[in-house]
C-alpha cells in the first residue's frame, strides 16, 4: 500500500513562505497527477493545487485563493511533490495533505500550516 508522508508545515507570520513536502513510498508521484489539499478547522477538505502526470505533461492547476502564491512541483527520482507557499495568510492556516488523482482513500497525517503574527 503506497504511503504518504507529508512534512513542512509550522507557524508563519502573515507574508511569510513556507515549503511543503511530501515523500511517497509507490513509485507514484510521476506517474499519476498529484495533489494538494488542506482543511481549515471547521472546514471541508478542499482542493488547493494539481500536477497532471509527466506524461500528461505536468500541467499545473490551483485553487482561485492561491494562484500566484503557491506552485506545486514534483521531483521523481526523489518521488516527492512540493507545494510552494508564498504571501501566506491567516486564511491559509490548515493541515495540509497530498494524495494522487484519483483520490486514495487513505490519507497521510498531513502536516499543520498556521499563519499568524
Amino acid at each position: 500500500q503506497v504511503q504518504l508522508v507529508e512534512s513542512g508545515g509550522g507557524l508563519v507570520q502573515p507574508g511569510g513562505s513556507l515549503r511543503l513536502s511530501c515523500a511517497a513510498s509507490g513509485n507514484i508521484v510521476n506517474l499519476n497527477t498529484m495533489v494538494w489539499y488542506r482543511q481549515a478547522p471547521g472546514k471541508e477538505r478542499e482542493l488547493v493545487a494539481r500536477i497532471s502526470s509527466v506524461s500528461s505533461g505536468g500541467i499545473t492547476n490551483y485553487a482561485d485563493s492561491v494562484k500566484g502564491r503557491f506552485t506545486i512541483s514534483r521531483d521523481n527520482a526523489k518521488n516527492t511533490v512540493y507545494l510552494e507557499m508564498n504571501s501566506l495568510n491567516p486564511e491559509d492556516t490548515a493541515v495540509y495533505y497530498c494524495n494522487r488523482w484519483p483520490l486514495m482513500t487513505s490519507w497521510g497525517q498531513g502536516t499543520q500550516v498556521t499563519v499568524s503574527s
